[in-house]
């Protein structure tokens, strides 16, 4: 088996390390940051505070990110770099801010609009600012990896792009920022991470460092997202959702994730079922259906993370998604025929191809009309 490892991203974690900032632009040489920040962040002071302790370093804000960022807002957010002569950028916030400022960082140095890279096959260039990611969610792994999730509405087109120039120079993983997520977003987020772990982990391009990262994810996220859910007090719980969002974000850089996130992203853009949510909504369905590939791996990781079998750990998926009050069907949306068949051509996404069983139309199918 011939493999290769690539995490090019400096990892800061702990309490309180958000105040490096402004250290940290200074070892890159950098004197004039753009803070890209979900909105919430502008209205509820967070933003504020950071850009007072950048010493500086932060010179404005960009906050007009929604929750699946559109192309036009990556532009946008291109713009006010090239105008203001920004010289690095720090994203703070969930997968949204992280994957518009990826975009807007590389863009910004052409005259290209991003357009011309989603879903195109061109190649981003590589010349790109620096960014300093800042997530406040135990969710996407979004600071660690090399990929940016974006939407054209314009064009009804939801997919991701992929480059070496979305790494972040350094990611701040600082458990502080998580303490005032509400339990829906603890979950959707946590469901997301155990995604981002098993897709990994089966993928076709699975390799020996990333499955160890993915394993240790996991077991993490069994053991510590209902407390967070639950409790969102519990400082443990907490920073260990915190580590295990990142490790996961390590798990599927380079694998890619497969079949569930394929399925994810038509049920966001015609559904509006947030990302996460959309991704665990099917994630105990694929568990099954992979469940005996390459001599039973899947099977060795069920038993690892102290389950029986992958049965039991797709049950176990099912029973924590119920208990957070997370999607296990579709059954409110009382779907026809017609968007069912939608469903199942949509779902045949890129990343769909990762899936170590062929995914057919039937077995679409199947997973689909058992959520009707």
């Amino acid at each position: 088996m011939n493999w290769d490892y690539l995490q090019p991203v400096q990892i800061r974690f702990g309490k309180g390390r958000v105040r490096e900032i402004k250290d940290l632009a200074e070892n890159m040489g950098c004197r004039k940051g753009l803070l890209v920040a979900d909105p919430f962040f502008l209205t509820n002071g967070l933003a504020e505070q950071i850009i007072e302790a950048s010493g500086g370093f932060l010179a404005g804000v960009f906050g007009d990110v929604s929750p699946n960022p559109d192309v036009e807002e990556v532009d946008a957010c291109a713009d006010k770099i090239r105008r203001e002569n920004i010289d690095f950028v720090a994203a703070l916030g969930g997968g949204s801010s992280m994957d518009c400022a990826k975009a807007a960082a590389a863009v910004c140095l052409t005259d290209d609009s991003i357009r011309e890279y989603h879903g195109t096959g061109k190649t981003v260039p590589k010349e790109h600012l620096p960014i300093i990611a800042i997530p406040t969610t135990a969710g996407t792994g979004s600071e660690v990896t090399c990929v940016s999730v974006l939407t054209d509405h314009k064009n009804q087109k939801k997919s991701p792009i992929v480059s070496d120039s979305f790494y972040p120079a350094y990611a701040i993983i600082d458990p502080e920022l998580t303490y005032t997520m509400p339990p829906k977003v603890t979950a959707g987020t946590g469901i997301d991470v155990l995604s981002h772990a098993l897709e990994g982990y089966w993928s076709r391009g699975h390799q020996p460092i990333c499955d160890a990262c993915a394993l240790h994810a996991a077991g993490l996220v069994f053991q510590y997202l209902y407390r967070a859910y639950e409790n969102p007090d519990d400082e443990e719980a907490r920073e260990k959702m915190c580590e295990a969002s990142v490790i996961a974000g390590l798990a599927f850089t380079l694998p890619k994730t497969t079949s569930s996130h394929a399925c994810s992203f038509p049920l966001t853009n015609l559904y509006h079922i947030p990302h996460g949510e959309a991704c665990g909504l099917t994630l105990d369905y694929f568990a099954r259906i992979n469940k005996d590939v390459e001599n039973g791996r899947v099977q060795d990781f069920a038993r690892k993370l102290g389950f029986e079998d992958v049965d039991a750990m797709a049950d176990a998926i099912h029973d924590l998604k119920e208990k957070m009050g997370l999607r296990n069907d579709l059954k409110d949306l009382k779907l026809t025929d017609e968007q069912i068949d939608e469903l199942i051509q949509i779902s045949h996404h890129p990343n769909l191809e990762n899936n170590p069983v062929t995914i057919t139309d039937e077995i679409l199918r199947d997973l689909y009309e058992s959520m009707r």
